[in-house]
């Protein structure tokens, strides 16, 4: 085998080796996809939106979202609602974790993606872009389309119970005794 010839071999299993890593290892945002993406719609003047989406993992490792980045926002963070003493608080988090085939739901009252100082009216029907970035810097773009969202509270109520509703948004059921003959 000559020097020239061996040369040549070396630069080809090089080449071939870095053309078939990327293309076996995929990225984050290859492996992750969103399903149902929206944004709320909200009050002409409220500063403040979320978008909500489910992210679905088939990769056989976990992936995590870093950051989400819209043009509609000036500031753009990944959120959750807890509970602290009875009150539901929104607080931000440094990432939101999708699992080896599995999937984490953004909702409301839950994991979502924060849109701070709204520079445009959303409007029902509009579509918001919204680009998700991963771990490994991967990112994706998802049009997100801007949503009336009903809420709505849903209770059986029995015949001859009444529902009061005290500050701070506690409930208290009482039972009318005259209507239940």
């Amino acid at each position: 085998m000559t020097a020239k010839f061996r040369s040549i071999r070396l630069a080809a299993c090089v080449l071939t080796s870095l053309i078939a890593v990327p293309a076996l290892a995929g990225s984050a945002a290859d492996g992750v996809s969103a399903s149902e993406p929206f944004v709320r719609m909200v009050p002409p003047g409220m500063a403040t939106s979320g978008a909500f989406m489910t992210l679905k993992n088939a990769d056989d490792k976990d992936h995590k979202l870093m950051k989400a980045d819209s043009p509609v926002a000036k500031a753009v963070e990944l959120h959750t609602h807890i509970n602290e003493g009875g009150v539901m608080k929104m607080r931000p988090v440094k990432d939101i974790e999708i699992k080896a085939k599995g999937e984490a739901v953004l909702k409301p009252g839950g994991l979502h993606v924060m849109l701070i100082g709204l520079k445009q009216e959303l409007k029902e029907g509009d579509s918001v872009p919204v680009t998700l970035t991963f771990e490994d810097g991967s990112s994706k773009k998802v049009d997100a389309p801007v949503r009336r969202i009903q809420t709505e509270m849903k209770m059986d109520m029995k015949p001859g119970m009444q529902m009061d509703m005290k500050p701070g948004m506690q409930m208290d059921m009482k039972h009318d005794h005259e209507h239940m003959h």
